[in-house]
């Protein structure tokens, strides 16, 4: 391997640009249709004409590309310097769809940017809380957040939540032929192939899409450039929209946490610093402002790119950077849009079940660097346990208010932290330790 193949899995290495964007694109590609889908099922409930719809879409990506940008190169204190990859967060969905139904897109703009002030404040001051996320904790929330993934590679394969043709044969063979491929890739390319096996993989499942009809790419009515629209809706704020997205942000900011310290410690072999936790949160909170200057819901890392991220070993920064300049690209030129948008969900499906995967080993990889005392099994056990197994039935939150049937009820993340945290610090540590 060469010197310019070795800086692909430094942080700061130094990366020609025509080596850097296929590795940019892959990212891009991993993230794509998550980015955009919160924006389109929230703007067809809330009944947005088309142009709206799409112009929130253009936004969606301009913002990634922003935020993204930011956690690669920080401004001040807001942002990580690690390769972390934002986009609009599923997390905020069901909440969204609430307000903006109930009381208007403003007021939950409104919200979305109050909120995002109060997250990356909380970030900016991290070191005065940040001790109590203890590596119990932080490996349980990941090994949650790796569990609650594996519904969306399953769902992208079969075809995409809610098609027509879920779990037909032919995309039970798309997303075989694209998941063989990575794998094929993975285990026998050389040097740069292996670290691309996504994106090979990806390549040889769009091909056979093509071949079998799945493919739709008109370009029709597209235009050249389009510029991005500030505050499509006058932001409203409303004290109890306002409370209810805060208590989402918190979910958010958990869920940034295991990402990220899942980021160094499986594709980096080392642990966060408070300095990197503190960044990335900032990062994630006032970029979600602006986000809702946007018209756009909240944004977070995004777990897919972190797995991407873990399965190549390619941290490159400038690699990264690259991808996040494809984004803003994506939003100011809408054939680009159209060309990833035509990429089939079963195509996707098939690259994300390895990339899903490796976030759950993840996990398993920072249980088994603490130590396995009985203390620890009881606060992994009991959380994972609960957490997974009670959203899995979310009638059983039938009993509480609406806000905690709506943060908790099919969340296993949020339960999984909250029950981490108290039981780590409630639960009495084995002796001798």
């Amino acid at each position: 391997m060469n010197e310019s193949e070795n800086n692909l899995y430094s942080l700061d290495g130094t990366v020609s640009i025509g080596r850097a964007i296929p590795f940019g694109l892959q990212h891009v590609l991993a993230m794509f249709v998550s980015n955009v889908t919160p924006i389109i099922i929230l703007a067809g409930i809330a009944g947005l004409d088309n142009a709206l719809t799409a112009s929130l879409v253009q936004n969606a990506m301009i913002v990634a590309g922003i935020g993204t940008f930011i956690q690669l190169y920080p401004v001040w204190k807001i942002g990580s310097r690690l390769p972390v990859v934002m986009g609009i967060s599923f997390t905020f969905l069901s909440l969204s769809i609430v307000i903006a139904t109930t009381q208007g897109m403003g007021v939950l703009m409104g919200a979305v940017i109050i909120g995002g002030i109060i997250e990356g404040l909380l970030g900016l001051f991290a070191k005065y809380w940040i001790k109590y996320i203890t590596p119990i904790v932080a490996a349980t929330v990941v090994t949650g957040i790796g569990f609650s993934l594996l519904v969306i590679g399953a769902n992208s394969f079969a075809g995409g939540q809610g098609a027509r043709d879920f779990g037909s044969a032919r995309n039970w063979t798309v997303g075989t032929v694209t998941l063989i491929s990575c794998l094929v890739f993975s285990a026998w390319g050389k040097g740069y192939l292996k670290s691309l096996s996504v994106l090979g993989g990806l390549i040889v499942g769009y091909v056979a899409a093509a071949f079998m009809g799945m493919v739709d790419l008109s370009f029709e009515g597209v235009g050249i450039v389009a510029l991005p629209k500030i505050l499509p809706f006058k932001p409203e704020f409303d004290l109890g929209a306002i409370l209810s997205i805060i208590c989402i942000f918190l979910v958010s900011a958990t869920e940034t946490i295991g990402d990220t310290t899942a980021l160094t410690s499986s594709a980096m072999n080392r642990d966060i610093t408070q300095r990197e936790l503190s960044g990335t949160i900032a990062c994630d909170g006032f970029v979600s402002s602006v986000a809702g200057m946007f018209g756009c819901t909240p944004i977070t890392s995004f777990s897919q790119n972190i797995g991407l991220a873990v399965v190549t070993r390619v941290v490159n920064r400038f690699a990264v950077a690259t991808g996040a300049v494809l984004m803003i690209l994506a939003g100011l030129f809408p054939a680009v849009g159209v060309l990833l948008t035509s990429i089939p969900q079963a195509v996707l499906g098939g690259c994300t079940i390895m990339i899903l995967g490796s976030i759950l080993v993840a996990g398993f990889n920072m249980i088994t660097k603490c130590s396995l005392t009985r203390h620890n099994m009881m606060v992994v056990s009991t959380s994972l346990t609960i957490g997974l197994g009670f959203t899995q039935v979310p009638a059983i939150f039938d009993i509480f208010p609406q806000i905690i049937k709506t943060v908790f009820a099919e969340n296993c993340v949020a339960i999984i932290f909250i029950l981490a945290l108290v039981l780590d610090h409630v639960l009495p540590a084995d002796k001798g330790e």
